[in-house]
């Protein structure tokens, strides 16, 4: 090991013009975590050339051979998704479904899809559907529970961000403070809700 050592160090030295004292140009990171940081660079890009390729091969190839084969559009489908190209995965189940109305898995992708873009109800009705096709699949059920919760949480008063608890603010004891403070309550409906969600049951009925 010494002596490949040494002759790293000539070699640097030679070519390089790289001393020992040249302490500065040494890098922060061990080699094979220089190399593994690579592999997984290089990994992700074939990943992500070999879904292009699909979208490219599925499209101009097997669709013109074959415009009426549901599975390879859904097969398309699944790769648009993937490059995050939800609309167009959407476009491509739809196709499906229009060839094969019996296709469970593109209706399972294009709840995928619909959720992706936001479209909770639309996606729920997908997963319905594809479970009525499909009852078994655990992944139907799984992905049909996180859009109907999405779609609750849009759909309550606080899950659009865009308005507030009331009862929650109404019981804040600063917010009650400064209520007391200003001139009598002068808004009847503030007033109304304070006096209902402080008093007790019997007190309201007095």
């Amino acid at each position: 090991a010494s002596i490949e050592k040494l002759v790293t160090y000539i070699c640097l030295e030679t070519v390089f013009k790289i001393t020992l004292e040249d302490t500065h140009l040494a890098s922060s990171q061990h080699l094979i975590e220089m190399f593994t940081n690579s592999i997984q660079k290089w990994a992700s890009r074939i990943k992500k050339d070999t879904v292009t390729f699909c979208v490219h091969f599925e499209g101009i190839h097997a669709i013109e051979l074959d415009p009426n084969n549901a599975v390879y559009y859904c097969n398309r489908a699944a790769a648009q998704s993937k490059l995050n190209n939800f609309r167009e995965a959407i476009k491509d189940c739809e196709s499906a479904i229009a060839i094969d109305p019996k296709y469970s898995k593109a209706y399972g992708r294009m709840g995928l899809a619909l959720t992706s873009v936001n479209k909770y109800e639309e996606a729920v009705t997908s997963y319905q559907k594809a479970l009525d096709l499909d009852p078994e699949n655990d992944s139907y059920k799984s992905n049909l529970k996180i859009a109907e919760q999405k779609l609750r949480d849009v759909s309550s008063p606080t899950g659009t961000g865009l308005s507030f608890d009331m009862a929650s603010l109404i019981n804040n004891p600063a917010f009650i403070s400064m209520v007391s403070i200003s001139q009598g309550l002068h808004c009847p409906i503030l007033k109304t809700e304070l006096l209902r969600t402080t008093l007790t049951p019997q007190e309201t009925n007095l």
